[in-house]
Parts: C-alpha cells; structure tokens; sequence
C-alpha cells in the first residue's frame, strides 16, 4: 500500500469515530509495508485526556509487536500529531510520521493543538500558568530509585 492508502484508512478511521459520536482524530501504525495497529480519539468515551488516536494506535503496536521500541515503524495520522502525542512518537523510535489536517486546517474548528505546542517550547519553569517544581527526595543526590533500577537492569 502506498502513504496515501495508509493515510486514507486513518482519516476513514477518524470519519467512522465522528459517526459513531467521537472526535475526529484516527491514526494507523505500519511496520515493514502492513497494517499492526490502529487507533481512534477515545477520550470521551473512556473520560482520558491521554486516549488520543496515535496514542491508542502505539499502544496496540506495542502490544501486538511485543516491545515498546518501534523504530521501523511509520504512524499515519489523520491530523497533525499533538505534542503529547509526537512525544509519544519520538520516545518509541518512530522518525517518520505522515497526517493529513494540519493544526491550521484544524484551528477554525478548534482542534488546533499550536498554543500548546507554543507554550512547550519554553522552559517549564517559565511557561505561563504552570507551577513546576522540583522537590527532592529525601535520598538526593544518592537518586535511589533510579541507582535500584540500574542496579536490576545489569
């Protein structure tokens, strides 16, 4: 199948979820040529802000490949992937990412994702509206948690 074949199945995706009383979001993962995984918007549904259509996708690829590393992997995607959710993306391995929407086309609609975006661009610390702060544990700088889960992995 071909990039616009894969990305067609996620807008077809997107258009069945609307009709069906979701939001318009769908998203396809392919590893070497076919179909593992996909996904729809499911926040409503499930009440999680996190249930996005790449993210539900990368879950199931997760799943049905037997590993979190999906770095031969390409998403499709209806619109343009939220920070979260390119995030998400990045964190698996995926360097390629193919969507139809972009956040302009989505803006009139109030679906854009850019404000956020925008905002993450700058320091927590100094993003407006949000309190960031570190509080240590009483272990720092011995960072215990982290020295127990080296200490498994070897």
């Amino acid at each position: 199948m071909s990039d616009k074949q894969f990305l067609q199945q996620a807008i077809s995706l997107a258009q069945e979820n609307v009709q069906a009383g979701g939001r318009p979001f769908g998203a396809v993962v392919v590893s070497q040529g076919k179909v593992v995984a996909t996904g729809v918007n499911q926040m409503l549904e499930l009440h999680d802000p996190t249930a996005h259509a790449e993210l539900m996708a990368l879950r199931q690829a997760g799943k049905v490949l037997n590993r979190v590393k999906l770095d031969d992997c390409v998403v499709y995607a209806s619109g343009q992937p939220c920070p979260m959710c390119l995030a998400a993306i990045r964190m698996a391995g995926i360097s390629r990412i193919v969507y139809g929407y972009s956040n302009q086309d989505a803006e009139p609609f109030g679906l854009s994702t850019e404000e956020i975006a925008k905002a993450l661009r700058v320091a927590p610390e100094q993003q407006l509206g949000l309190q960031f702060e570190q509080l240590r544990p009483n272990d720092a700088p011995g960072c215990a948690l982290y020295q127990m889960w080296w200490e498994r992995q070897i």
